[in-house]
């Protein structure tokens, strides 16, 4: 556990030893809070609690004072921090002698961490702009006019889900791989492993199409197409089986394309990691354009 220790210790990696605690308090206090209310909402309670006015605090004095505090707070924080610890500096760049590994600073070693899986159009570009869109627009999507303005699970067990998955379950835990679990080679080492800079795994990887023992390109071309349409019209599968459920009836057939559509791109990036830990498989579709 030396090595972890001296990761955990590095100057550039205090954000994200700092971030794990902090959102995993952050998460627990929102919970909480979500299951109070939602105790109170089921108890008949809430509404005794609108009536009276209970339900809700100004902007001023009440936050805007907080945030003020707590910027004061940070601003302090980063003061101390920038006094304390030396700037993670590096000597200049060298060509005949580059660092291993080569890693990108902590906030983008999800998208490094997801080069290994895809392409790098899609790991630098697609998947980085389906995040972001899809976190700012699953409110939207998902609208409850009862769940605004206060922490609730049960009117917003979809939101939350995702949200949670999405950002914590997959971006979270990329960064996390990528920071302490990445080391010389890009090669995947246990928190108690040391770091062996000789370390080598043999590439056995194979495209889906070889797996199954397609060898000419056209063919690959079609059967991975075919897979990857498939899968996409899982969406329309289940909405025409499901259709005619409360939640489907309330999203309708546009959001929920938008809503299917943002969900399986989501899920691809778990199955395609699936796919590579357990069968080696490198790409689903190969094209002479792209790969997937």
């Amino acid at each position: 556990m030396d090595n972890l220790w001296l990761i955990i210790g590095k100057a550039d990696n205090v954000p994200i030893v700092m971030m794990i605690p902090l959102f995993a308090f952050y998460s627990w206090l929102a919970f909480k809070q979500a299951t109070a209310n939602d105790r109170l909402i089921a108890d008949g309670k809430y509404s005794e609690l609108q009536a009276e006015g209970k339900d809700r605090i100004f902007t001023w004095p009440l936050l805007t004072r907080n945030e003020f505090l707590c910027a004061i707070l940070i601003m302090v924080i980063l003061t101390v921090w920038s006094v304390a610890l030396d700037a993670p500096l590096e000597q200049p760049a060298n060509p005949t002698k580059t660092p291993n590994p080569s890693k990108a600073p902590w906030y983008f070693l999800g998208l490094q961490e997801m080069l290994v899986y895809f392409d790098p159009w899609l790991a630098g570009v697609v998947f980085p702009t389906l995040i972001i869109v899809g976190l700012m627009a699953i409110p939207y999507i998902d609208k409850n006019s009862k769940g605004n303005g206060y922490y609730t699970w049960q009117q917003r067990k979809f939101a939350i889900s995702t949200f949670v998955f999405g950002f914590f379950a997959l971006w979270l835990m990329m960064t996390f791989v990528g920071t302490f679990l990445r080391g010389p080679g890009w090669n995947f080492f246990m928190p108690w492993d040391r770091w062996d800079p000789h370390k080598v795994v043999a590439m056995t990887n194979v495209d889906l199409h070889q797996f199954f023992g397609i060898r000419s390109s056209l063919g690959a071309f079609f059967f991975g197409g075919f897979v990857v349409t498939a899968y996409f019209s899982l969406g329309a599968i289940y909405y025409f089986w499901k259709k005619n459920t409360e939640f489907l009836k309330k999203l309708g057939p546009v959001r929920f394309g938008i809503l299917i559509f943002l969900f399986l791109s989501m899920m691809s990036l778990p199955i395609k990691m699936i796919l590579r830990w357990t069968f080696n498989i490198k790409y689903i579709w190969v094209t002479p354009w792209f790969n997937i």
